[in-house]
């Protein structure tokens, strides 16, 4: 009997580092790919909000255009995201352009970035199969003191 308990001995670490191993690798990718999710999302949101306020807060549409490019570089570049995967529109009721920028007029701002999932190798392109898409939506008023040219 005794010889029995013996031959076990020190098999119990080598199962706990096995089944450590097969458990703990996917839950600590899991909770890696969800920050990075997570920092998209507010990336995305901060962008789509700082982009619609300055878009109200401009001039003109020449003015706010490059401001709004400036508030999406900067939002997203505090998380480590890049400009080329974002995408911005911005929709108005009196249609685009210059007539977004009237008294009283609601602008939507809508961000949409492709954030790539960590730890994905670059082999056989799976760096853009590789990527979700987050999108976030900012609504503005322009000021009905607006005195634009």
């Amino acid at each position: 009997m005794t010889d029995l308990i013996r031959d076990e001995r020190g098999s119990a670490s080598l199962e706990f580092i096995t089944a450590g191993l097969i458990l703990l690798v996917p839950l600590v990718y899991l909770v890696i790919a969800l920050a990075a999710l997570q920092g998209g999302s507010l990336a995305a949101t901060g962008a789509a909000r700082q982009a619609a306020r300055v878009f109200v807060l401009a001039e003109d549409f020449d003015q706010a255009a490059a401001r709004v490019h400036d508030a999406v570089a900067v939002s997203l570049a505090d998380f480590g995201l890049s400009t080329e995967t974002a995408d911005v529109a911005i929709r108005c009721n009196a249609g685009a352009g210059e007539a977004c920028l009237a008294r009283d007029e609601i602008v939507t701002v809508t961000v949409r970035v492709s954030v790539p999932l960590p730890l994905v190798p670059d082999v056989l392109d799976l760096d853009s199969a590789a990527r979700v898409p987050v999108e976030a939506t900012a609504v503005q008023r322009v000021s009905r003191f607006w005195s634009g040219d």
